[in-house]
């Protein structure tokens, strides 16, 4: 079985919240939440912080992380993941967000394993929210997915409009060939996705696929400074202290 290599790409001046990475969760940083989750993949021969500061980096390197310096000029994350993807060997590249503390390595592995697939340029997850209420908060992107589990659309409004049972809740990890990556990365920003501030509606608007993996449960994503008080409540009933 193909192994992966694994990119946390991280930069410190967040609009909504500044050094959130290094902003601590139960007394460790947030970015070592995130690497130490990762790290429990079985799929997984690297993990890699890379940042655009060297606050960050050297915080990473402190327990023990491979860190790296990449540019500052990167439009989003999966970008400053395609720069280290070009120094890596592994033909499979994951894309994990510094701000999502309670990722699991059974999350980071179904993305290695449905891209054992070579024919499947890109995946990402999704759970099921059966909380209608919750449909149109615009910080929830949606997914609608077709029979086979291949991305349709992704919003920010409600989709599908007037859900009567449920919806998916895309969450915001990638898997990649990491020859479609460097080639995802090198083309122009699409309409949609500057319209609805979704870098994944690019791979659609090319004529390319997203093979979507439904898990249990979201990993949670950190925002805002309030998310760390959410996160913290919800460690603290797994036994984290």
């Amino acid at each position: 079985m193909k192994r992966a290599a694994a990119v946390i790409p991280v930069r410190h001046d967040s609009r909504r919240f500044p050094g959130k990475a290094l902003a601590p969760i139960l007394g460790k940083p947030m970015i070592r939440w995130v690497y130490e989750g990762v790290r429990q993949a079985r799929l997984v021969d690297r993990v890699i912080v890379a940042t655009d500061d060297p606050r960050i980096q050297e915080a990473a390197q402190g327990f023990g992380a491979e860190a790296v310096m990449t540019s500052r000029d990167h439009r989003s994350g999966t970008d400053r993941a395609a720069e280290v993807a070009q120094n890596v060997d592994n033909k499979i590249i994951i894309n994990i967000q510094g701000d999502e503390p309670m990722i699991s390595g059974r999350m980071v592995d179904s993305l290695t394993e449905a891209l054992q697939d070579e024919s499947i340029p890109m995946a990402s997850l999704m759970t099921k929210v059966n909380d209608l209420g919750l449909i149109d908060d615009p910080n929830m992107v949606k997914v609608v997915v077709d029979k086979e589990g291949y991305a349709l659309y992704f919003s920010r409004s409600p989709l599908p409009y007037q859900a009567t049972d449920f919806f998916y809740l895309h969450i915001g990890v990638y898997g990649f060939q990491r020859d479609f990556l460097l080639r995802f990365s090198g083309l122009k920003a699409s309409r949609l996705e500057t319209a609805e501030k979704l870098e994944q509606l690019r791979v659609l608007e090319n004529g390319f696929r997203i093979r979507m993996i439904e898990v249990p449960h979201p990993a949670l994503s950190v925002d805002t400074p309030q998310d760390i008080i959410r996160v913290e409540e919800i460690l603290r009933k797994q036994g984290h202290d």
